[in-house]
């Protein structure tokens, strides 16, 4: 009977892990999920950021064109400022090689 009483605790204890390992992958499938659907919400997450960022990105565009369309712009003043500057100097030199008191 020690056979008989030995097998059948085996058979308990077998029993028993089986129903341990189903517990346990029951939790594993819980948390996986948990997981995935936290994975979904980072997903929406970050396409929501994405989006913002292709605003923005467009944005720096425009600004980006503005300021080269002013660049340009001081550019041009500059060049005229060079013009009047040489037309200056020459006024100057006009007035100070004029007849001498």
């Amino acid at each position: 009977m020690t056979t008989h009483g030995g097998v059948e605790r085996r058979v308990r204890q077998l029993d028993a892990d089986v129903q341990d390992i189903y517990l346990m992958l029951s939790q594993i499938a819980g948390t996986q999920l948990r997981q995935g659907n936290r994975l979904e919400e980072i997903d929406l997450s970050v396409g929501v950021l994405s989006g913002r960022i292709d605003g923005i990105d467009t944005r720096l565009d425009g600004i980006d064109a503005r300021l080269d369309g002013i660049d340009a712009r001081l550019d041009g003043i500059d060049a005229r400022l060079g013009t009047m500057e040489g037309k200056l100097d020459t006024v100057i030199d006009l007035l100070g090689s004029g007849p001498a008191g």
